[in-house]
Formats: structure tokens, sequence, C-alpha cells
């Protein structure tokens, strides 16, 4: 057998197994804690697509200002979407203050 014709037919193999490999990212949603019924809902659904690609997801409250204050306001947020969301994922760490200003809560597919 010719050794230059093996090498190609390994190298093509090894292509198309990283072809067909999906190596899972971490997507980001970020939100405000008065963002709005309708738009709520358009980002539970981008969360719920990313989760069904099997990528994890980082979900983001942004407090601005004197929004500090209501941080049980964005707890809601991230309780309701973990509801929403837990047939297709589930939350690997809970709802927590990174920094001062912002809540993150890491949701991966089941």
């Amino acid at each position: 057998m010719d050794y230059g014709k093996f090498k190609y037919q390994t190298t093509k193999k090894l292509h198309d197994a990283k072809k067909k490999h999906h190596q899972p990212q971490l997507k980001e949603v970020k939100l405000r804690p008065n963002t709005d019924e309708h738009d709520l809902n358009v980002k539970i659904k981008n969360i719920k697509k990313f989760l069904e690609k099997r990528d994890r997801v980082k979900v983001t409250v942004f407090f601005k200002g004197r929004e500090v204050v209501h941080i049980d306001r964005g707890l809601e947020i991230l309780k309701r979407i973990a509801d929403e969301i837990s047939g297709l994922g589930t939350v690997e760490k809970q709802p927590s203050r990174e920094a001062s200003n912002r809540l993150i809560m890491i949701v991966t597919p089941k």
C-alpha cells in the first residue's frame, strides 16, 4: 500500500470526524430587572434554542444606578427562567451576585 495514500485517508477520516463533532459553547443572555414581558419571552425562547443546540447558557441580569436596591426582581426573573426551561436544561450554578451590579446563573442542557 502506498504510504501517501494511507496518510491521505487517515487525515480525511479525522477531518470528517471533526466536522460531525459539536463543541459546546457558552452563550450569554443579558437582561435588566425591568425587562418587559414580551422581551423576556423572546429571551427565554433564545435560551431554549441554545439548549437544544447543546450549548451552555449564562443568564445575566444587569442593574444600573438605583436598580441595585431591587435585587429581588432580578432573582424573580431568574427563577422564572429556571422554571420555564426545566424540561430542556438544569441550573448548574444558582443565581449569585458576581459583582455589585449583576446576577449570574448558568444553565446546562440535560
